[in-house]
């Protein structure tokens, strides 16, 4: 039996480590690597770039945090059989609104883009990073992210305009999430004490989802 083709969107600045406790089997599993940012460029146009690297015709879209919000987009314009998004948003609802109010002062502009790498107890907080694997690991993703696409990506959820849930999404979330908080969001599938970076702590009960959904 041929497994479709699995894409893979890490969140914010993050790459393939957010998985790392998670086991995909026979999975045909890729990785997508952020590219990088146009002059002005908008969430619209970045996702019809990247999905350039989607070579099979009708995958499977997994996304974590921004890559969830990502695929919102990117389905759009491109074929898919089945999106799985993890802790993340569907639409411009689903960000919370505190952030929304931000990003139309422009408020998030202001924030220097070197305090956004420098990890710190709140930012632990925020993630729900507790163990010293969990915070070394948010320490290495920080320091190898680029800051102007941090910072990009930010004032984009922040502005985010989608109002349209394409079809066959499921959705997981924490109900501890803080980053995006459980209320804000209309999940399938909740994960009890599940925080932002579930895909390292509650990796067992991700992994069991993933599998069950992408062979269903």
């Amino acid at each position: 039996m041929n497994i479709t083709k699995v894409y893979i969107f890490s969140g914010l600045g993050a790459d393939y480590r957010a998985f790392n406790n998670i086991d995909f089997g026979d999975l045909p599993i890729e990785h997508i690597a952020w590219i990088e940012i146009e002059n002005n460029e908008t969430i619209e146009s970045y996702a019809k770039r990247i999905s350039e690297k989607l070579s099979d015709e009708n995958p499977i879209l997994i996304g974590l945090s921004f890559g969830g919000i990502l695929l919102m987009e990117i389905a759009k314009i491109k074929r898919y059989q089945k999106i799985i998004l993890i802790a993340s948003a569907k639409d411009k609802f689903e960000i919370p609104l505190i952030y929304r109010l931000l990003g139309k002062l422009k408020f998030n502009r202001l924030i220097p883009k070197s305090i956004l790498k420098k990890p710190n107890p709140i930012l632990f907080w925020l993630f729900g990073a507790k163990t010293i694997e969990e915070k070394k690991l948010l320490c290495e993703i920080l320091k190898d992210t680029d800051p102007d696409f941090l910072s990009w990506a930010i004032n984009e959820i922040s502005n985010w305009k989608n109002k349209t849930i394409p079809k066959n999404v499921v959705h997981i979330h924490g109900n501890k999430d803080k980053i995006i908080p459980f209320k804000n969001v209309k999940s399938n599938y909740i994960i009890q004490n599940g925080g932002h970076l579930m895909t390292m702590n509650k990796a067992d009960e991700i992994q069991k989802l993933i599998l069950e959904l992408c062979r269903s």
